[in-house]
């Protein structure tokens, strides 16, 4: 099982209970309902899925899913209950389509299983057509307004396939295999482009990075140490990276996962060149490097101080810029095909009250990110970035009480994501089905109410 029960908070269990669920639901209040992730719900995709849409691109989703042993059907009829909804509009030309081919979901809402998803595959504007850029932006606003109304931890989200990208390409076949599956629980209301037919398919699905060395910076604890763990459970072999105050913590680390331990402040001088001789000297070189590492400083602008400001932009996007700097430059410390997945925030998305510095550093992350991803393409490499929402951490235990509870409620799911969240998100986008993403940022964060 998850850690799941364990991080709950006291509402939720609250209104989870026999006596707090009839009163919150005669008061009103909001009903978390819980999440499946991977230990809870072991099977990749939740049947049977429905498959909607006529194109040949609806055809190949349909074997591809058929292809797996998976329950497919194309239509409703007769279904009291329905795991998985797929909803195929790659060819939709005026925005009439769009009733056609979603329409029926309408009628099945209420046959969703708990824990169900809804994905739709679709084509991004071009600014060529107007008729079929109105059709395929429609689909954007039908499936974020969804997402608010899922209930029983469901989950909406869709992904974006480029012209040009057959939809049987391992990045869209990747990217709906995680959506569907539940290492997706709090992600809903966003969107993955599939940029290129680059990538391949996982040939195994339980161990998707075996055979992949992985950097984790800011390991030691919380969401890092949870990074840490399912890429390891994926199968890398792992290199932890901390700072020397954290060496405890890091140690427990690595020999719980029989990782590499590097102790090491990435805002130090030459902090990029000392890693690059630390991986030569153990002959290791990198096929996927996370840069979680991240502090904040908060404090409203009024009062921002250079001791405030300066630290966070230090450690939370220059150590990013100077790791990777050094890493592409020395040439024989990144494998093939490499995958760079940075620690980025809804704060940088949407901006936060107090947090002027912290948001500028992810803000920063999220534009860092598309620029590398152009620079490692002509390695077959890629860079994309995690922006969590409220996540249940030691940081955000830290908060004023009431400041926490709101934060926790602000999202369709109406509670907050823990730090395997973020970390599946994470192993997603390290792996080999990812090759068609480049420079996404990825929001894990239950439908946040700002931003979008």
């Amino acid at each position: 099982m998850t850690d799941t029960a364990a991080r709950t908070d006291t509402y939720t269990k609250f209104v989870r209970s026999a006596p707090g669920k009839l009163i919150a639901k005669q008061v009103g209040l909001p009903r978390p309902s819980t999440l499946p992730r991977r230990g809870d719900r072991p099977e990749p995709v939740l049947g049977p899925v429905v498959v909607l849409g006529d194109s040949a691109g609806a055809e190949q989703i349909t074997r591809d899913l058929l292809g797996q042993g998976i329950d497919v059907r194309r239509r409703f009829d007769e279904l009291r209950s329905v795991g998985s909804v797929v909803a195929v509009l790659d060819e939709i030309s005026t925005p009439a389509d769009l009733g056609r081919i979603l329409l029926p979901l309408s009628g099945a809402m209420r046959s969703l299983a708990p824990g169900a998803r809804v994905v739709t595959i679709s084509r991004p504007a071009r600014g060529e057509d107007p008729a079929r850029d109105a059709a395929r932006g429609g689909v954007e606003g039908f499936l974020r307004s969804l997402a608010h109304e899922m209930r029983g931890g469901a989950t909406a989200n869709g992904i974006l396939v480029r012209d040009g990208v057959d939809l049987d390409a391992p990045g869209v076949t990747g990217a709906l295999r995680f959506l569907l599956s539940a290492r997706s629980a709090f992600v809903t209301g966003q969107f993955l482009t599939v940029s290129t037919a680059d990538g391949s398919r996982t040939a195994d699905l339980a161990k998707p990075l075996a055979g992949r060395t992985a950097l984790v910076t800011g390991a030691a604890r919380g969401i890092g140490a949870a990074i840490a763990r399912t890429l390891a459970a994926d199968g890398a072999q792992l290199v932890v990276l901390d700072v020397p105050g954290a060496g405890t913590e890091l140690s427990r680390l690595a020999n719980d996962l029989r990782a590499v331990p590097v102790q090491l402040d990435v805002t130090s001088d030459g902090a990029g060149d000392r890693l690059v001789a630390f991986l030569r000297e153990r002959g290791l070189s990198l096929d996927i490097a996370v840069l979680n590492a991240g502090i904040t400083r908060d404090k409203l602008f009024a009062n921002m101080t250079p001791e405030r400001w300066v630290p966070v932009l230090a450690v939370n996007i220059s150590s990013q810029i100077t790791l990777t700097q050094a890493l592409i430059e020395a040439g024989d410390v990144l494998g093939d095909q490499p995958r760079v997945v940075s620690l980025a925030s809804t704060s940088g998305i949407a901006g936060n009250r107090g947090q002027t510095n912290y948001a500028a550093s992810k803000a920063g992350v999220i534009a860092f990110v598309g620029a590398l991803a152009a620079r490692l393409e002509s390695i077959g490499g890629t860079a994309n970035a995690v922006a969590p929402g409220f996540i249940e951490t030691e940081m955000t235990a830290k908060m004023p009480a009431l400041t926490r509870e709101v934060a926790r409620r602000l999202n369709s799911l109406q509670q907050g994501g823990l730090p395997v969240d973020v970390a599946e998100a994470i192993a997603f986008l390290a792996s080999d089905e990812a090759g068609g993403l480049r420079g996404e940022t990825l929001r894990v964060c239950g439908q946040n109410m700002v931003g979008k």
